[in-house]
């Protein structure tokens, strides 16, 4: 078998035509002139831009302009289930491009009829009316305005750490950043406090009190509330707050908060979505069916492909409404193909099983590096979506950026590319998500990357 440590070094044929010869500038000039033109024309969207230059991406690896081979553990954007460039997918693409690749938004195709109805058959009742979008944001802002025309009221409860995206209605649900400085957000969004095992807010006898922490939470909400709460929208585990995922019971007490009030439960399943937990969707551990559940990332395993997916009851209350969300790529005949393939790939290779075992190794590689390091606070998740928060101090749970910037970087230079927070005060929790076609061995080497970078940041007394 071969070794982890030599995944990394070992020589990487270039596929025809796709990697210059070393040493050959590329068009855009040398490095220095690339990252003097980034530095002039591009906008900063966010954090600081990673300082390599990726060529070209398949499997489980980048490869650098430089010759660098780094191990991908976060999928891409936590998308790229199925690896990148994967066969399967390049072929599609190929196929469709040359055959039907973009529609007039009211007009239908084979590949977006097929999809809607497979994405239907893998979930339960009564889950089967589909829209498929582009962005996560998208299809929730589609979600929203559903919620909001069917029940005929505004407010929008969302969790103090959530991400649901950076349009208009996504945005004003997200609360984990990017408020300040933008102006009043759309009327009605209420947060309540994110269910945080390792770090509760409300104790009993010496444990999280969750429920205690829910009733607050909704109590608040009553306060707030004008008596038009439409809507509550959360992702199964959060992402951008750390890998947080809600205790056992808490989606069903949260399904039956909104029940009481009227308001449809929306589950943002981007990150969670298609297999990357161990089961096809999140919710199904705890048997909690939403009114309306979103995806994106995960469906389109790389490419720009969502999805919100309702009840026939809610689309077609909408539906007698006027709903409007005719957009350009709406119904798009290219990326429904590619929808299902990865679908096809899913189902063929029991995915889910798959990501069960490969779930456990990766667990039980990060609690053993929990064992031998006071720097790691905690694991947690579930499948092939962890996260590992790094503290000072374990009493505490006293965070660090510095510190999870220093490891970050010490990942990078070993070969492996980590995603760490990139929230202020968060910067200590690394969203670790391969691809679900990684090896075994893969798995092994990004875990031995890791487990040394946290050492050297240890003996470097940063920790």
């Amino acid at each position: 078998m071969t070794s982890p440590t030599s995944l990394i070094s070992a020589a990487e044929p270039a596929a025809p035509g796709t990697t210059p010869a070393r040493g050959t500038a590329p068009a855009s000039g040398t490095a220095e002139q690339f990252w003097a033109d980034a530095d002039r024309h591009l906008i900063r969207y966010g954090a600081t831009f990673t300082p390599e230059i990726i060529e070209r991406a398949a499997g489980s690896f980048l490869w650098t302009e430089s010759g660098r081979k780094i191990l991908d553990f976060t999928s891409g954007q936590m998308s790229a289930i199925l690896g990148h460039s994967h066969p399967e997918i390049v072929a599609t693409v190929r196929k469709s491009i040359g055959t039907l690749d973009h529609l007039f938004s009211g007009m239908l195709s084979r590949p977006v009829v097929d999809l809607a109805r497979r994405v239907a058959d893998s979930l339960p009742d009564p889950l089967e009316k589909v829209l498929l979008l582009t962005t996560g944001a998208e299809s929730n802002e589609a979600a929203l305005r559903l919620a909001k025309l069917v029940t005929g009221k505004f407010e929008t409860v969302s969790f103090s750490g959530s991400w649901h995206g950076m349009t208009q209605g996504a945005a004003a649900a997200t609360y984990s950043s990017g408020r300040y400085g933008y102006g009043p957000v759309a009327p009605g969004n209420l947060a309540i406090p994110t269910p945080n095992p390792y770090r509760p807010d409300f104790v009993t006898d010496g444990t999280f009190d969750w429920r205690r922490q829910l009733d607050h939470a909704f109590g608040m909400v009553d306060a707030q509330s004008v008596g038009s709460l439409a809507a509550c929208i959360v992702e199964p585990i959060l992402s951008s707050a750390g890998i947080i995922e809600p205790p056992l019971g808490y989606l069903p007490a949260l399904k039956a908060k909104c029940r009481e009030r009227g308001m449809l439960l929306i589950l943002d399943e981007a990150q969670t979505g298609l297999c990357r937990t161990g089961d096809w969707y999140a919710f199904q551990r705890e048997g909690v069916v939403p009114d309306i559940l979103t995806l994106s990332k995960t469906l389109g395993a790389g490419l720009p492909l969502a999805a919100v997916v309702t009840s026939a009851e809610i689309e077609q209350t909408a539906r007698d409404r006027g709903f409007l969300f005719f957009t350009t790529h709406v119904s798009d005949p290219l990326v429904a193909a590619v929808g299902n393939t990865v679908l096809d790939v899913l189902e063929r290779e029991q995915m889910d099983v798959q990501v069960q075992a490969k779930g456990a190794q990766l667990r039980a590689g990060l609690l053993e590096i929990q064992s031998r390091h006071q720097a790691v606070g905690d694991v947690r998740g579930r499948g092939l979506l962890h996260g590992v928060e790094l503290v000072l101090d374990r009493d505490t749970k006293e965070g660090s950026d510095v510190l999870g910037a220093w490891v970050t970087r010490r990942c990078l230079e070993l070969g492996l590319h980590m995603n760490v927070v990139q929230l202020r005060g968060m910067g200590g929790t690394f969203r670790i998500a391969p691809a679900l076609t990684s090896t075994p061995e893969e798995i092994a080497l990004g875990l031995e990357i890791l487990d040394q970078a946290i050492g050297e940041a240890e003996g470097a007394h940063l920790a």
